[in-house]
């Protein structure tokens, strides 16, 4: 019995050792594997390549894409007997000056607000304002008159304006800022007319290209000038609108309202 109980108390021994053995092998084990799951291998970061090279120039918002070849031939491709200029420092458009032939060809520049150089653009204008004004000076005898058409009162508040015109080797200048002649006046309106349709598209170009959902103000401000006869020669303006109601970038409000005008301008021909 007693040689029974040694040897079960040695094959105890025996057991606690391998299980002891048993327990420090599997935490080198799980110890080994922590290590290889963490220990990755470094990797070097891609480097970021920069290229050099001049920056792109951003047009501005108050510009917009012009073809500069046909702007020159539209501008330089007449000899202008007609001038016009209006100057009123502290107005939205301060300054605009009108050169054109007597077929309606020709350009206008304007100075706006916050611009610190004159916008120009190609001119055309149709035969019925080119007639009008032709019409005017005749009754005014204009070349041949001494007539000042100044107002007794300055009104230079309101802008002053210049008119000149040449034909036939005469040439005569005449300068006001208020009349009560029916003629000089109306050659006053109708180049002030000129002038707000070449800046209203001037802006209709830019928000088209930059700010579409001004669109439909800039449609509104038409109107106002057709309902207040501030547009010379309505008819005109149609080929314009349709192509504004077919342009996808503009709201279609703005394309609606565009529809509306064409319709009233179209009756108002009847």
């Amino acid at each position: 019995m007693r040689r029974w109980r040694d040897k079960v108390k040695r094959m105890g021994r025996i057991s606690r050792y391998f299980s002891i053995l048993s327990i420090v092998g599997s935490l080198a084990l799980l110890g080994a594997a922590q290590t290889k799951k963490t220990a990755r291998p470094l990797t070097k970061a891609p480097s970021t390549v920069v290229k050099t090279g001049p920056t792109p120039e951003v047009p501005k918002k108050n510009e917009r894409p012009t073809d500069g070849a046909k702007t020159n031939v539209a501008q330089t491709n007449f000899t202008p007997t007609y001038f016009y200029e209006f100057t009123r420092p502290g107005f939205v458009v301060s300054h605009v000056v009108i050169e054109h032939d007597a077929a309606g060809k020709g350009k206008i520049s304007f100075l706006k607000q916050d611009f610190s150089s004159m916008m120009t653009d190609p001119l055309l204008l149709t035969s019925a304002t080119v007639m009008g004004i032709n019409e005017t000076l005749d009754r005014m005898n204009f070349l041949t008159s001494t007539e000042d058409y100044q107002y007794e009162k300055d009104l230079s508040n309101m802008g002053n304006i210049q008119i000149r015109f040449k034909k036939d080797g005469r040439d005569r200048l005449v300068k006001y800022n208020w009349t009560t002649n029916k003629d000089a006046k109306f050659l006053m309106d109708e180049y002030r007319r000129i002038t707000n349709e070449a800046v209203w598209k001037f802006d209709m170009a830019v928000a088209r290209e930059n700010q579409p959902l001004q669109t439909p103000g800039m449609v509104d401000a038409l109107d106002s000038y057709l309902k207040r006869n501030e547009i010379t020669d309505p008819p005109h303006l149609v080929p314009f609108l349709k192509e504004l109601t077919n342009d996808e970038r503009l709201p279609l409000i703005a394309r609606n309202r565009a529809m509306r005008m064409i319709a009233q301008i179209e009756k108002s021909k009847k």
